[in-house]
């Protein structure tokens, strides 16, 4: 999608025009997110988590800086500088909550984000770049939070990091030697924890430089639309500014409302109290789970429990957990369908809310379950469900549904929704409209 408004975009202040005829960020800007970036009419509420999803980054590399200030890689005195954060440092307590439960609200808004895009068919052509990049950045994202659930050095700490690694293990031949090379011994200490900081604090500038190619890759295409249906003409968008960014606001409004909530009311409710003892390799927790937002793929890891023929059932979780998220790669080709969005798609919208959002909600609660009976057999069922979604009911729904007759533009589907009549001349225009050069 070109950016007309901001080919003749000319600063009339004279600091920015002085900057624009140097540098020309003001018209960067201007074209990609301002009044020059034309945008689908007809986004509603669920496209705000792209730009929540920034201002999580945003909240996590700050705040991230400020601790690392403080904090020492070290296992000696590593759970005494979180604690020494929390009680002696300015702010300090407020400063890690907000860096620990802004990891939370990250994934929220991510998984929402992604949700929105497998509803509405975001990863279909010609946004396959957009969904690939974005998929980089939630495992960037995971690896992320992994090991920075491993820095504060408390019981679920230790224990977290030597369940995940030692999957590694599992791994015919080279398991062993990849894990011992992961944590620079035979089990979680001072070698994994300088590293695991290191990644760590280097990771959200990585991510923060994925999230620009994600940008700039959606920019070229332009943003879909709850229709599914491409941008026929001016009619269809309006300029992102003041449009969207009002949009943005109120649910960055509302985010941060949340948000606060959370930090000053119940900022240990998404934590373990058991993160509140310092690591101890010789007590070993009666129940190691990973962070919420890790616990649909460890009911995934969990769920297989028996041998295959020669194949141990370890390995096996191993790679159906991995390949939980791999698959994802290839959906733009999975679903053949022609219609994008799932409002206009009968049966695929039966099987994604009675199936596949259930079958997620049913990992995540086994995934923090204790791995026992019914949670065991659930955790199997709802995992063969996930990877029959996708590689079976999506495929055949493409072949044998009955799509629901698609509108003719945007603007055909935003009057139809508001009862109003679609008054355009032959160029789709409303009467006293001004085309676009």
């Amino acid at each position: 999608m070109s950016f007309p408004w901001a080919e003749h975009y000319t600063p009339k202040a004279p600091v920015m025009k002085w900057l624009d005829e140097r540098l020309p960020l003001p018209r960067l800007v201007y074209g990609a997110v301002g009044a020059g970036y034309p945008v689908p009419r007809n986004l509603n509420y669920f496209w705000n988590f792209g730009v929540l999803a920034g201002v999580a980054l945003m909240i996590q590399i700050v705040s991230g800086i400020v601790l690392g200030m403080h904090y020492a890689a070290n296992e000696l005195v590593a759970f005494g500088t979180t604690e020494h954060i929390m009680r002696d440092v300015n702010a300090g307590w407020a400063i890690r909550y907000a860096h620990a439960n802004g990891a939370s609200f990250f994934f929220i808004v991510v998984y929402l984000h992604i949700f929105r895009g497998l509803y509405y068919g975001s990863y279909k052509a010609p946004r396959e770049m957009v969904w690939l990049l974005g998929l980089v950045i939630f495992l960037l994202m995971m690896a992320t939070a992994f090991m920075g659930y491993v820095l504060p050095w408390g019981q679920m700490s230790y224990w977290g990091a030597k369940v995940i690694t030692g999957l590694f293990g599992a791994i015919p031949v080279v398991g062993e030697p990849i894990q011992t090379w992961l944590l620079g011994g035979f089990a979680p200490g001072n070698a994994a924890l300088n590293r695991f900081f290191s990644l760590h604090y280097l990771l959200p500038f990585v991510i923060a430089g994925v999230i620009i190619l994600h940008i700039w890759a959606l920019h070229i295409p332009g943003s879909n639309n709850p229709t599914g249906v491409d941008v026929k003409g001016p009619q269809d968008t309006v300029p992102f500014h003041p449009y969207y960014t009002a949009k943005d606001g109120f649910g960055l409004g509302v985010f941060l409302i949340l948000f606060s909530i959370l930090l000053f009311f119940a900022p240990n409710f998404l934590g373990h109290p058991d993160n509140y003892i310092e690591a101890n390799p010789l007590s070993t927790p009666a129940h190691i789970v990973p962070e919420w937002y890790f616990w649909p793929f460890y009911a995934i890891l969990r769920a297989f429990t028996f041998d295959f023929f020669f194949v141990p059932a370890k390995l096996l979780g191993v790679v159906a957990m991995f390949a939980s998220i791999l698959l994802l790669f290839f959906l733009p080709w999975l679903d053949n369908s022609p219609v994008r969005s799932g409002s206009y798609r009968p049966l695929f919208k039966k099987f994604f809310w009675f199936g596949l959002i259930p079958c997620v909600l049913i990992l995540g609660y086994c995934g923090g379950a204790p791995a026992e009976e019914p949670y065991v057999m659930l955790s199997q069922l709802a995992s063969a469900y996930y990877f029959a979604h996708f590689l079976i009911i999506l495929p055949a729904i493409a072949y044998f549904e009955k799509p629901l007759p698609l509108p003719n533009s945007i603007t055909e589907a935003v009057l139809a929704k508001h009862g109003a009549k679609n008054d355009t001349d032959s160029r789709g225009l409303t009467p006293g409209a001004v085309p676009a050069e």
